[in-house]
């Protein structure tokens, strides 16, 4: 046997057994491959250094909270190590073409997709932490980088920018929990953690322009062993088609805006293209018009009553949009339960509008003129930088985050608005008229310092003094 493969195979062992003396190898993550060797190569080396850093703080606190905290944080256990085996399957493989790529991550977009399994359903108390989870995983998809033409960002941003959607649910656990439970506090923190600084700084040591694929080694994309073997195909009626949305499918999410539309984006913009897209769909004859139905009645039984769903893909006003108009207005309207939604070519000339949404958020990457929400409800808005103002009109339930600058914030005729300043925006001005329930929350003095939240007056008392009235905010006190 060569002799330096001799040395760097002892060199590995020692460093497995100096990691497992001091006690920090992480619970359940495998530091041998699927065939049992051990990954001699740096990069696997400093993956495991990054996990054993870095999310055995989340584990750790996790068990401490238990229930779904738990849960989740198995979830991202078990994508962590998935990645680890396909970093080690790259280095035994040639780089794959798109469709067999696709096919080679698909035990990572599994576990993914179980994660956002988690947050869907009925609500749960730990949906934020849920969320925040769900949302981070995506930071996980940077091993699919294939190049600048791919359609994806550099890996070390794309990780930054995954987190960032992540941040707006991780954010509001340290805020609710702030005062009731230390241990929320600390997971939420080392959940941050793990990927700012600890996956983007991995990345960019290890992997900055993507995968590094074998030129010698094989062919033939396979899964790796510890995937999730597939259940055998059950009798009876087929199952339904799994979910179209994937993060490692060749097509890209109809929410990005800088993509070509497809999927229901497409069957919307072909409709309203004025083509014969209704060709082949059956008429309706005389004897099948209502007033002509020989069982009418004018009673209307109890039976009849239709119950309205709030699944609906489109609002009641129209089919939902994003799109840019005339080159300088972005507009994001009837988007209904769409957390993915993202503006990411922009400049700062541009506006952008969102109106008729729902328990949807929308992430905006660059400088643009303005940004307006109206007659939104459950709506959250996470942008960089505006030139003129944001406002919020005639909504519900809006929360938004401010990461960079912006001059002038206005709330108006709303009812719950949550504002997350950053440094850089504490000296906005912020102005409302006829609005409840205003939280601000502007960042602590240090690093690790908790969100501090400042509720704005919406009561006011007016004197009249020396010949005018003197306008001053109510202020209440408890004993």
């Amino acid at each position: 046997m060569d002799e330096k493969l001799i040395q760097r195979l002892e060199a590995a062992v020692s460093r497995l057994e100096s990691i497992s003396s001091s006690g920090i190898q992480s619970r359940g993550l495998p530091s041998v491959d699927a065939d049992g060797n051990v990954p001699v190569d740096p990069s696997i080396i400093a993956f495991d250094d990054l996990l054993n850093q870095y999310f055995v703080k989340v584990s750790s606190v996790a068990d401490k909270i238990g229930g779904k905290v738990l849960e989740v944080t198995k979830v991202l256990e078990e994508a962590f190590s998935v990645q680890k085996d396909l970093l080690i399957k790259i280095k035994q493989t040639k780089k794959p073409d798109l469709a067999n790529l696709g096919e080679f991550l698909k035990p990572l977009n599994e576990v993914i997709m179980k994660a956002n399994a988690l947050t869907e359903g009925r609500r749960s108390n730990f949906f934020n932490h849920l969320k925040a989870a769900a949302d981070s995983l995506s930071a996980l998809a940077w091993i699919a980088y294939s190049g600048k033409d791919c359609g994806m960002s550099l890996p070390i941003a794309h990780v930054e920018e995954s987190w960032q959607m992540a941040e707006f649910y991780n954010n509001k656990i340290l805020v609710e929990y702030r005062s009731k439970d230390p241990n929320h506090v600390e997971w939420a923190k080392a959940l941050k953690e793990l990927y700012l600084p600890g996956l983007r700084d991995y990345v960019k040591s290890n992997y900055p322009l993507g995968p590094v694929w074998s030129v010698t080694g094989k062919t033939t994309v396979s899964p790796p062993a510890s995937a999730p073997s597939k259940a055998p195909a059950p009798r009876g009626p087929a199952p339904p088609p799994p979910p179209p949305a994937s993060l490692f499918t060749s097509e890209s999410s109809n929410a990005s805006s800088s993509q070509p539309k497809k999927g229901m984006a497409a069957v919307f913009q072909e409709i309203s293209s004025g083509e014969t897209v209704t060709a082949g769909l059956r008429k309706v004859t005389a004897d099948m018009k209502t007033k002509n139905r020989s069982d009418r009645t004018g009673v209307v039984g109890a039976s009849a009553k239709e119950i309205p769903t709030s699944t609906s893909s489109f609002s009641k006003s129209g089919p939902p949009k994003l799109e840019l108009q005339m080159g300088r207005k972005w507009v994001v309207e009837n988007q209904i339960g769409k957390k993915n939604l993202v503006i990411d070519d922009c400049d700062a000339k541009q506006s952008v509008y969102l109106f008729g949404c729902k328990d949807s958020v929308l992430q905006i990457q660059g400088k643009v003129n303005n940004i307006t929400v109206d007659k939104c409800t459950k709506m959250g808005v996470v942008f960089t930088d505006v030139v003129a103002a944001f406002e919020v009109v005639n909504c519900n339930g809006v929360e938004v985050q401010c990461q960079g600058s912006a001059p002038t914030i206005s709330v108006d005729n709303t009812t719950g608005c949550q504002l997350y300043l950053s440094q850089e925006s504490l000296a906005t001005s912020i102005t409302t008229a006829k609005s409840s329930e205003v939280n601000v929350l502007v960042p602590g003095s240090g690093a690790d310092s908790d969100w501090a939240e400042h509720s704005l007056p919406q009561q006011f008392i007016h004197e009249f003094k020396d010949g005018h009235f003197v306008t001053s905010p109510v202020s209440h006190s408890g004993a």
